[in-house]
This record gives C-alpha cells, structure tokens and sequence, in this order.
C-alpha cells in the first residue's frame, strides 16, 4: 500500500491503470476526466495546491488551462499529474454528482 497526496491508501501492483483521454476543469479545482476504459471519475486538486510547483494551479486561468497530454493531464511549464494518480485518487463521477458536481 502507498499513501496517495490525500492520504488514502492505494494499491500498487502489476495492473496498469487506464490513459486519461479527456479532461474538463470544474470549479473548486476539481477535474472531471473521461478515461480511456469509458469511466468518468472527478480528481479534487485542492490537496496539491500547496505542494512545490502545483501552487502555480492556484491561479484559476492556470488551472482552467488542463490539457491531455500521453495520457496525463498537464499544464505550461512541464506541471503535470500522472494518470496513476488521477486514476487511482478520483471518484466515479456517479459518487461525485450526489456530492453535487454537474456532469457532462
């Protein structure tokens, strides 16, 4: 087990998770992603905002500007988010919407 930035517990093994294909940033520096196995799952950033070079996500336009990248998610200046941990530290978008996230 391994403690992800939220402090949940993750399994790490042999299963490779799947590539993000799209993202859309939501209020609240939240993510909403669509991986390359049809799932949609939201990954709150709000844990990284004070971490080393995230707290350039801080400013909204900055966030705003998510984009795919090999699978990832990544901003300018080589500030990225692998898709392990956007896989494994998001909620399915089910979960997400009765906490009252608008879906797309």
């Amino acid at each position: 087990m391994a403690k992800g930035c939220s402090g949940r517990s993750v399994e790490v093994g042999a299963v490779v998770n799947p590539y993000v294909r799209q993202v859309y940033p939501l209020d609240d520096y939240r993510l909403e992603l669509v991986f390359d196995n049809g799932e949609r799952r939201i990954f709150d950033a709000k844990p990284y905002l004070h971490r080393g070079i995230f707290t350039r996500l801080q400013n909204r336009a900055v966030f705003q500007s998510a984009r795919v990248v090999a699978g990832s998610v990544e901003w300018a200046g080589e500030l990225d988010v692998s898709y392990d941990t956007l896989y494994l530290e998001s909620e399915p978008v089910g979960a997400s919407i009765a906490a009252g996230v608008a879906h797309r």
